[in-house]
């Protein structure tokens, strides 16, 4: 039995893949710790998750406004301290980091301890702690044809973005019966990633009703602190009942999915993963602040592939246009599919949990002294 760290938390990004590996290793009988934030979102999404150890770390996000920067700094040497203490008592045989503000405490802590380091990069531009700390690693999981310099070729792996067990596709009709959907006709679904994305929300808002009148049922997740448990009537002439949805969070992201006839979305790499998995046409809206833009260039490798369409959120004037369009063309939505079925890797999390088994097996061990190490890439 080994022991590994897995630091994964901050947002759903981060959070949902590391519990898929986690998943994997414990049920082949090693222990795992996973590093989380203090934050309403890892607390909401690990509810369904007690039978793991979870660890809550300190730390902020990298802003450049000085009160937030000197914050930043501040709560890294607080999370150095922590995670150098909790690592050397542990003493893991890997540690892997999804990325985010907890990593370089725990990468740097990791190094001088001798543990062997794993990186996973989700998005096709790798964010900022990847670049920065990627000649600590003994291995970097990156997704399908992003490269990234400074490291030896056995050291890097492609196998894309691992999905939580809970998220499987399943006929429409079982899902929207699971969410107890009682409804009629088409289903548009519309996410704006694990925190919620208000501008995604109030299209919704301002738009349910001329949509309704078109025969569009929705099914909004808001986000959580973004609005509240909610459902809209809207009766038609010929007495049917749209409805429109709202709920802050939901824990069966793979039943949402597969309920939808066309979901607009975010464009964070657990989502669009989740929407490959699930076979679910979209409309992706790439968050336009998003560090280096990482966004669009997650959706635009989608939609090159036929799996998506990518609107700018510049353009959003035009969306409804684009959902009419779609949401009846049932030739076109049944393509998207069938692309979808293409792309989909649903091996991910197997792949990387074995590939950690055996790094924690070639590289630990009091006898073995730490392969040298590259120089930190400039």
């Amino acid at each position: 039995m080994s022991k590994f760290v897995i630091t994964c938390g901050g947002t759903g990004g981060h959070l949902s893949p590391g519990i898929a590996i986690a998943e994997q290793l414990i049920q082949k009988g090693h222990r795992c710790w996973l590093v989380i934030s203090k934050k309403q979102v890892d607390s909401r999404l690990i509810r369904n998750y007690q039978h793991f150890n979870f660890i809550r770390a300190p730390g902020a996000g990298f802003s450049l406004r000085p009160i937030l920067f000197f914050k930043f700094i501040i709560e890294q040497f607080r999370l150095l301290i922590f995670s150098f203490r909790f690592l050397r008592s542990v003493r893991p045989d890997a540690i892997i980091a999804f990325g985010g503000y907890m990593t370089t405490g725990y990468a740097f802590s990791g190094f001088i301890l001798g543990c062997p380091i794993a990186f996973h990069e989700a998005n096709r531009k790798p964010g900022k702690a990847i670049r920065f700390l990627r000649g600590l690693a003994d291995r970097l999981y990156l997704p399908e044809g992003v490269i990234v310099t400074g490291l030896p070729p056995h050291a890097i792996k492609n196998y894309g973005l691992p999905l939580r067990q809970e998220i499987k596709p399943m006929p429409k009709e079982t899902a929207r019966q699971r969410l107890g959907l009682d409804i009629e006709g088409k289903l548009l679904v519309v996410i704006g990633g694990s925190q919620g994305a208000q501008v995604l929300n109030e299209w919704v808002m301002d738009r349910s009703e001329s949509l309704a009148a078109e025969g569009i049922n929705i099914y909004c997740v808001t986000g959580l602190g973004k609005g509240v448990q909610s459902v809209s009537e809207y009766p038609l002439p010929n007495g049917r009942i749209i409805k429109t949805f709202y709920t802050p969070f939901t824990d069966c992201m793979g039943t949402v999915l597969s309920s939808a006839d066309l979901v607009i979305s975010r464009a964070g790499a657990g989502s669009i993963a989740e929407l490959e998995h699930c076979g679910a046409p979209s409309i992706l809206v790439p968050y336009p602040f998003a560090a280096d833009d990482h966004q669009l260039a997650n959706a635009r490798f989608l939609e090159q592939r036929g799996g998506c369409i990518v609107l700018e959120q510049s353009r959003l004037s035009i969306l409804q246009e684009e959902v009419l369009e779609l949401i009846y063309n049932d030739w076109m939505l049944t393509q998207i599919r069938q692309n979808l079925e293409r792309i989909e890797r649903g091996t991910c999390a197997q792949k990387i949990a074995q590939d950690l088994e055996n790094l924690a097996i070639n590289l630990r061990g009091p006898e073995t002294s730490r392969r040298p190490k590259m120089q930190m890439p400039a």
